[in-house]
């Protein structure tokens, strides 16, 4: 397994040049890519444990089918995406026609469709299970406003990178935070869903803004603490609070020895104080390494997709241009993926201009 870098920066180095040096549009598409490459990283080893994953595919160094026995996405060519990144697009869709606003019946109806759709095609990726839960109850009739409270696995935090690129943690934290629970409400309106999907969609926001890794990763927790009021309790723990200790407890740790911790001590399912705490520190480990850090997480087991689709989120975002172009243009080419159009459409909102579209051509809608 890769060995981290021997030094990494601190909050107190400041941006990084890759950071500095790229446009606000790259950083945006950066976000968008790596989350795509890290889901299709992942997409072979989901759901399966660390001695599977050895035995199928050895070490992780770049993109792989995945074989006959894999249990989500059975012999799925290399390149492909999976939910995290198809349900990153919806709500991506839902933004910019809505200029901004995320409207709950349309969320639902939309995921309802596209679960319907890959359904049809016999995919077994289907619905997670807090996001199948909240739709199974909209079907019989429920409001969909009022359909998450229960949702505290990583749905929502899986496919929030759009949010985070169209609004500014910067200049504008609290319309941030409304879009967030907006875009939570439906499957995962409890205070982990939102901690899950602010801590992502902040650290995006402020990455974009143009901070590095590390400093994109405080100013996600410091987002979080702003805003406690959002989502209604469970007795679950704070996902915030895992990713703090997370943090802490895996500082100096590298290679196996990191993996090993964040499969023991932090945990790799797809509850949100696992799943999120693990994709942060694998951030701040990997900043600077984006491909081998989101290698690193497609062999860790579980759900690695999604881990991997996260980080790639916040990487992407923090240093665009120390994206591998090789595999991305191999994701974006399978996936189809065209995603620099859409891109624009969610800066329009970051800058104030964001209305309802006709259409944003060149990407796959689910």
């Amino acid at each position: 397994m890769r060995q981290a870098d021997p030094s990494p920066r601190t909050p107190a180095d400041g941006p990084t040049p890759e950071a500095t040096g790229s446009s606000i549009h790259e950083r945006a598409l950066g976000a968008l890519t790596g989350l795509a490459l890290g889901d299709a990283l992942g997409m072979p080893t989901q759901s399966m444990s660390p001695a599977q994953i050895r035995r199928y595919y050895g070490a992780i160094t770049g993109l792989h089918d995945a074989v006959a026995e894999q249990p989500v996405a059975p012999s799925m060519p290399a390149g492909s995406v999976t939910d995290d990144t198809e349900q990153a697009l919806i709500l991506a869709g839902l933004l910019t026609d809505g200029g901004g606003r995320i409207d709950p019946h349309r969320l639902a109806e939309a995921l309802l469709t596209w679960e319907d759709d890959m359904r049809a095609r016999g995919s077994l990726d289907l619905l997670g299970p807090s996001t199948k839960h909240a739709l199974e109850q909209v079907r019989a009739g429920a409001d969909p406003r009022r359909t998450g409270r229960e949702g505290t696995t990583n749905g929502a935090a899986m496919r929030v990178a759009p949010v985070g690129i169209a609004f500014s943690l910067t200049t504008n934290g609290d319309a941030l935070a409304q879009a967030v629970h907006a875009s939570c409400l439906v499957t995962h309106d409890t205070r982990q869903g939102f901690e899950a999907a602010g801590l992502i969609a902040a650290a995006v926001s402020a990455a974009i803004d143009g901070a590095d890794a590390a400093r994109a990763l405080e100013a996600a927790l410091d987002f979080v603490a702003a805003h406690p009021q959002n989502g209604h309790w469970t007795e679950k723990a704070s996902v915030a609070a895992r990713t703090r200790l997370a943090l802490e407890t895996s500082q100096g740790l590298h290679g196996d020895a990191l993996a090993e911790h964040l499969r023991a001590y932090v945990g790799t399912s797809v509850e949100s104080a696992e799943s999120v705490p693990c994709a942060l520190v694998i951030v701040r480990e990997f900043a600077r390494r984006p491909l081998d850090g989101l290698c690193f997480a497609a062999e860790l087991g579980g759900d690695t997709d999604t881990i991997a689709a996260m980080a790639g989120a916040v990487l992407g975002a923090s240093a665009p241009r120390l994206l591998p172009a090789e595999p991305v243009h191999r994701v974006l080419e399978r996936s189809d993926l065209d995603l620099g159009l859409l891109c624009e459409a969610l800066l329009a909102i970051r800058r104030g201009a964001g209305r309802p579209r006709e259409t944003v051509a060149g990407q796959r809608q689910p």
